[in-house]
C-alpha cells in the first residue's frame, strides 16, 4: 500500500494541479548516428525496466476508495510510455531552448493516465545540430510524485543512465517475489486494517518522545531572538522564518496552463563564490532566486515591504536508501527580498538557513511520512476539489510565496542510449497559492535551474530566469570587489621619530 505521503499526491491532484515531476534534458548523439532516436530509446528502456520497479507498477484502488491504494505489477507498453514530439521549424534556428520550454509547459499541464504505470518520456525532435555539427534531441520525462521524490528520482536515473556511451552489462536476477497484477477485495481490506493497526500502535509508542521533541523545539524557537554567531567573529541578527508571507501575484489559485524557463550556471564558480562568502550552495541558490524575484517585483512597482518566504523541501531519507517513495518534508526560509544591499541580503539568507537547520534538525526524526488512512481518501479528495473551486487560496493567510528545491545531482557526464546528456533542467509542481516552483539540480559542471510557473501568475517566467543570471553577475562583481579589497593593503606609515629628552 502507498504511504500517507505518497497517496496525498494522488488525492490533491486536479486538472489545475498535476502532481508529476521530471526534467527537460538535451542530448548530443554520437557522430555518424543514423535512424530514429526513439527506437533506440525504447530498446534501451526495455533492458532497464526490470531494474526499475517504479516504472513497472500501477495503482490498484481500494474498494469504495476506503483507504490508500496499492501498487501492483504492470508491464508498461513502451509505445505508449515513450512517445515522439516534433518541435516547430523555428527550433532549428538558434539553440531551440525557447521551443523546448514552450513544449514542456504544454506537456506538463497534461495529467498522466492512472490506469497505466505513472510515467512517460517525450522525445523532442527538430533541434538544430550542436556547434560540433552533431545531432541533438531532447527528452522531457514525467514521473508522478506519488511514486518518487527528488532523491528517489536521482536513484532511478542511476538505473536508466550510464557513465559511458557504450552503456553497461545488465545482470538480471529472477525475482523471488510472487507477481501480483491485481488484488481481491478481502486482500485489500485485510491489508488496510492491518496497516491501520500498525500505524496506530506506532503513534502511541512514539507519542512521549514526539511530545518531548516538539516542546524542546518550541522552546528553542521562542528563545531565539538575539544574535547568531557567524564565521570570522562577526555577528548577524537572527532571522525568524515563522512569519506570514506577503501576498503577491504568485499567491492565488492556479489555472490549467503553465509557463516554463531554464537557466544554467557554472558549478565550480558557484562553489568558489560560496567558499569566499562562507555560504553553502543552497544559500547561493536561495540568494539568486530571491534577488531575481526582488528585481522582478521592483520593476513592476509591487515589491512587498515584507520579505518573500520560500517553502524548501528537506529530505528525511537515510543515506543509501533508494526506495521509490516519498521521504521528505517542507521547511520555510526568508529570502530577504526587502533588503536592498546584496551583501546584507546574503547575510540575511545565511542567518535564515541557519535558523531553519537548527529547528528542523531536531524535528526530522519525528516528521511522519505515513499515517492511518481509512476514510482519508474521501476527505482529502473532497477538500482538494472544494479548495480549488472556492478559490480558498485567494483568501487565507500565506506561509510561503513559492517553492525552491535544490537536489544534488551527478558530478560527471551521463549517457542515455548512447547519447550524451548536455544539461538536465528539473520540472516540478505548482499548487493553489504557490504559483511558482524553482527546482535546481547540479549536473556535471553546472547547476541547472527549472522554473515552472502558473501561466496566469507569472507569464514572464523567462524574464525571471534572466534575473537569476543578472543576480549571478552581481554576486560575481561583489566577490571580485571583496577579493580586491583583501589583496590591496595600505602602505605602512613610517614610524614617528622619538623625541630626545631635553
Amino acid at each position: 500500500m502507498l504511504s500517507g505521503l505518497d497517496a496525498a499526491f494522488l488525492y490533491l491532484e486536479t486538472p489545475e494541479m498535476p502532481m508529476h515531476v521530471g526534467a527537460l534534458s538535451v542530448y548530443e548523439l554520437p557522430k555518424g548516428y543514423k535512424g530514429r532516436f526513439i527506437t533506440r530509446l525504447r530498446a534501451h528502456m526495455a533492458e532497464r525496466i526490470p531494474l526499475a520497479p517504479a516504472l513497472r507498477r500501477r495503482l490498484w484502488w481500494m474498494p469504495l476508495n476506503l483507504a490508500n491504494p496499492a501498487w501492483v505489477d504492470a508491464q508498461p507498453d513502451l509505445n505508449v510510455h515513450v512517445v515522439e514530439v516534433r518541435l516547430p521549424p523555428s527550433a532549428r534556428r538558434g539553440d531551440g531552448m525557447t521551443e523546448l520550454e514552450d513544449a514542456v509547459a504544454r506537456l506538463h499541464a497534461q495529467l498522466l493516465d492512472r490506469t497505466r504505470p505513472l510515467w512517460k518520456f517525450h522525445v523532442l525532435e527538430g533541434l538544430a545540430p550542436s556547434a560540433d555539427g552533431l545531432r541533438r534531441v531532447a527528452v522531457y520525462s514525467q514521473l508522478h510524485h506519488a511514486a518518487v521524490d527528488g532523491q528517489a528520482a536521482v536513484a532511478l536515473a542511476q538505473v536508466i543512465l550510464d557513465t559511458q556511451p557504450q552503456g553497461r552489462a545488465i545482470e538480471l536476477r529472477p525475482s523471488r517475489r510472487a507477481r501480483v497484477d491485481r488484488l481481491g477485495v478481502s486482500d485489500m481490506l485485510r491489508s488496510a486494517i492491518a496497516s491501520e493497526a500498525l500505524q496506530v500502535a506506532h503513534i502511541v509508542r512514539q507519542l512521549p518522545a514526539t511530545l518531548g521533541t516538539v516542546l524542546d523545539t518550541a522552546a528553542l524557537v521562542l528563545g531565539r531572538g538575539g544574535w547568531l554567531q557567524r564565521g570570522g567573529g562577526k555577528s548577524a541578527r537572527s532571522v525568524s522564518n515563522l512569519t506570514l508571507a506577503p501576498r503577491t501575484a504568485l499567491n492565488h489559485s492556479v489555472g490549467t496552463s503553465r509557463a516554463y524557463a531554464t537557466v544554467s550556471l557554472p558549478l565550480d564558480e558557484l562553489k568558489a563564490c560560496g567558499h569566499r562568502h562562507e555560504a553553502t550552495l543552497n544559500d547561493l541558490v536561495l540568494l539568486l532566486c530571491g534577488s531575481a524575484l526582488r528585481s522582478h517585483f521592483l520593476v513592476r512597482g509591487d515589491l512587498p515591504r515584507k520579505s518573500l518566504v520560500a517553502a524548501v523541501p528537506i529530505s528525511l531519507r537515510e543515506k543509501g536508501d533508494t526506495r521509490a517513495d516519498n521521504q521528505a518534508s517542507m521547511s520555510l526560509v526568508s529570502l530577504g527580498t526587502h533588503v536592498a544591499s546584496l551583501r546584507r541580503r546574503l547575510a540575511h539568507v545565511k542567518s535564515a538557513t541557519a535558523a531553519m537547520k537548527s529547528t528542523m534538525g531536531s524535528l526530522r526524526s519525528i516528521l511522519p511520512t505515513d499515517y492511518p488512512s481509512i476514510g482519508v481518501p474521501w476527505i482529502a479528495e473532497a477538500a482538494a476539489a472544494l479548495y480549488g473551486k472556492a478559490r480558498v487560496a485567494d483568501r487565507i493567510p500565506l506561509v510561503a510565496n513559492l517553492v525552491i528545491s535544490n537536489v544534488p545531482g551527478p558530478p560527471c557526464p551521463l549517457y542515455l542510449a548512447g547519447a550524451r546528456m548536455l544539461n538536465n533542467h528539473p520540472t516540478s509542481i505548482v499548487v493553489h497559492g504557490l504559483g511558482l516552483n524553482i527546482t535546481v539540480q547540479s549536473y556535471d559542471t553546472h547547476m541547472d535551474f527549472g522554473l515552472m510557473a502558473d501561466a496566469q501568475a507569472m507569464p514572464q517566467v523567462r524574464e525571471l530566469a534572466q534575473g537569476i543570471r543578472d543576480a549571478w553577475l552581481e554576486l560575481q562583481a561583489l566577490s571580485s570587489a571583496a577579493v580586491s579589497r583583501a589583496t590591496v593593503r595600505p602602505r605602512a606609515s613610517a614610524p614617528a621619530a622619538k623625541r630626545r629628552p631635553s
